[in-house]
């Protein structure tokens, strides 16, 4: 072993030290670990900053937009709702549901992609059903990695595999070849998960920056326009159109509530509908065909009567709240008359208890009501020091473009087949789709730059040099002549094991792409010695390159749950190391049973 083999298992260690004692950030320990590798010599500065342009980067930083773009459009809203309907409120039925459907995709797109998607709709889930995070995402995450297993396309590791294969002679893998031992991790891991959730922290998980002011329901009105398609249509037909978006309280027609409530009653123009909505849905109402705020459409050219301050885009919507002692409490909205005393309108209420019913301008305000107030930025300043209002702060909606969902699926298939079929490379595949996104305005570049989680950037450009050090320094390929030199005698199930394991450690450093194109030549030649079919042992060696759970680092997947599943080393390292023990005694099982004739079952031979 040489000088620069002993410096650099030096900083391998120094730095899994860091990583596992979560003293410091994993970011910061992987730039530390980048400056320790160039400084000592190990790495010129082009090899120590290359991770910055490698493709687990790029792509990790396209799946963030791709994933706003399918939130800007209200796709994962969707998607959320089916999959909690399936879920229930119950911690084991969500694990259940939500693993096996997150396998089915990843087989067919990217895994990066499917856990970026996945990510906000269980952290709103286990919100709004009191579950802890930390028990939703890591089997979320892993099952998204276990999904890679079923189809070849879904992991380079595979796809490197079959080449090899086809070098040396052989037919290759199909598609499907590998599916019968995905499927059986695939149930191994949601039977795992759902059996030892007791391994699983109970962390609420991190909430974005300001979710504490975030409420999910407020009252609003929404006025049936003259030209509303909803005009002759029955009140049941729109609950149901809404039904996951908004709750309908009651319905006024001329100022007056209607006496006759059935849903089979028709809409009229004109009409107004009291609804209990989201922030979102409030935020997103003036893009609904026919619909509009009942405040804004009947006061909203007031604000707006001065040409000079005419700018489009300058209303906006904060929210207020209503003040102990406040002048305002025990008086209607509309005798206080927000328009002409303060410039603004209200378009919105959330009260703590109890339902509301009629006109929201008739509702009596109680101390710690929260309005939603609409107006002009030099109106809506002032309000910030009146003694009416306990505070004012930003509305918490975020504004969905519904009407370009179709235009953001169709982006997000075509990135991935672009990148399945190989007509792009997958970074360059990925990158294009997050463009795209932005200039079809599925979503709005400032929306997009702020779901980059920068962390998680830094962290895989940070470990992609430990790497290239370790190939470049000897390192990688003296652990492989090891192997090869004190295992060639042992039995073929116990070496099948062998090939996964030490993909599997050699993974959690190199990218699956990397530890398949280093191992799985030496598991080819270790099968022409033995004069076996070569097969099982290369599907070994890939299967440990990509379904091996040991630390976050191994998965690129792993790190986009780290900080909002407040997940340490320590908990990826209890839950991953009987994980991968169980999933290799199943892969080398089944690939001894598919290409050397071994037993399905334990019992049969």
């Amino acid at each position: 072993m040489d000088t620069q083999q002993i410096l650099f298992l030096a900083i391998l260690a120094t730095t899994l030290a860091l990583f596992i004692s979560g003293r410091m950030r994993v970011d910061v320990v992987a730039v530390l670990a980048l400056l320790a590798l160039a400084l000592t010599g190990i790495l010129d500065a082009k090899q120590a900053l290359a991770g910055f342009s490698s493709e687990p980067a790029i792509i990790v930083a396209a799946v963030f937009v791709l994933s706003a773009g399918l939130a800007a459009t209200g796709i994962t809203d969707r998607i959320g709702a089916a999959i909690g309907r399936a879920a229930g409120g119950s911690e084991w039925r969500t694990v259940a549901v939500v693993m096996p459907a997150t396998a089915a995709l990843a087989a067919f797109s990217h895994h990066l992609m499917v856990t970026a998607m996945m990510l906000p709709i269980l952290m709103r889930l286990a919100r709004e059903q009191k579950l802890a995070a930390s028990r939703l995402l890591m089997p979320m995450s892993l099952a998204a990695s276990l999904g890679t297993t079923l189809t070849l396309f879904s992991a380079p590791a595979f796809l490197l595999a079959s080449d090899l294969l086809k070098r040396d002679g052989g037919a290759g893998l199909d598609i499907f070849a590998i599916t019968p031992i995905g499927a059986v991790l695939v149930l191994l891991g949601t039977a795992y998960m759902l059996l030892g959730r007791w391994l699983l922290p109970r962390r609420m998980g991190e909430s974005p920056q300001g979710d504490y002011l975030r409420l999910e329901r407020y009252y609003t009105e929404l006025l049936v326009e003259p030209d509303s398609p909803w005009v002759g249509r029955t009140r049941q037909q729109f609950e149901d159109a809404f039904a996951e978006r908004l709750q309908v309280v009651d319905w006024l027609r001329h100022g007056m509530r209607r006496r006759q409530q059935a849903g089979d009653r028709p809409l009229a123009a004109g009409d107004v509908l009291l609804v209990r909505a989201s922030p979102d849905e409030i935020a997103s109402i003036k893009d609904e065909p026919g619909l509009a705020l009942h405040a804004v459409a009947k006061y909203g050219d007031k604000p707006r009567e001065d040409p000079e301050t005419e700018v489009l885009g300058e209303e906006r919507l904060v929210q207020a709240v209503v003040a102990p002692n406040s002048e305002f409490i025990g008086r209607s909205v509309a005798g206080i008359d927000f328009l002409r005393t303060l410039g603004v309108v209200v378009v919105g209420l959330w009260r703590r208890e109890g339902w509301l019913h009629g006109e929201l301008s008739e509702m009596r305000l109680e101390e710690g009501d929260l309005l939603v107030l609409w107006g002009r930025e030099q109106d809506l300043q002032p309000l910030a020091a009146h003694h009416g209002f306990l505070m004012l702060m930003p509305f918490q909606g975020q504004q969905k473009s519904r009407r370009r969902a179709p235009m953001a699926l169709a982006i997000m298939a075509a990135t991935v087949a672009a990148a399945a079929t190989e007509l792009l490379p997958p970074q360059i595949a990925f990158l294009a789709g997050a463009a795209a996104m932005v200039l079809t305005r599925c979503v709005a570049i400032e929306q997009a730059y702020a779901q980059i989680d920068v962390r998680i950037f830094v962290m895989i450009a940070g470990v992609i040099p430990l790497g290239i050090a370790m190939e470049q320094t000897g390192t990688a390929a003296l652990v492989a002549q090891f192997l090869l030199a004190h295992s060639a005698e042992w039995p073929v199930f116990v070496l099948l094991l062998v090939m996964f394991g030490t993909a599997a450690l050699l993974t959690q450093i190199l990218s699956d792409a990397a530890t398949t194109v280093l191992l799985a030549p030496i598991a080819l030649a270790l099968a022409h010695g033995l004069d076996l079919p070569p097969t099982p042992f290369v599907v070994c060696t890939a299967m440990g390159a990509v379904a091996s759970f040991l630390t976050p680092i191994g998965h690129h997947g792993n790190l986009l749950i780290l900080n909002p599943g407040q997940y340490t080393f320590g908990d990826f390292l209890r839950v991953g190391i009987p994980l991968t023990i169980a999933i290799a005694l199943a892969t080398a099982w089944m690939a001894r049973a598919l290409w050397l004739g071994g037993p399905l079952l334990p019992w049969a031979g």
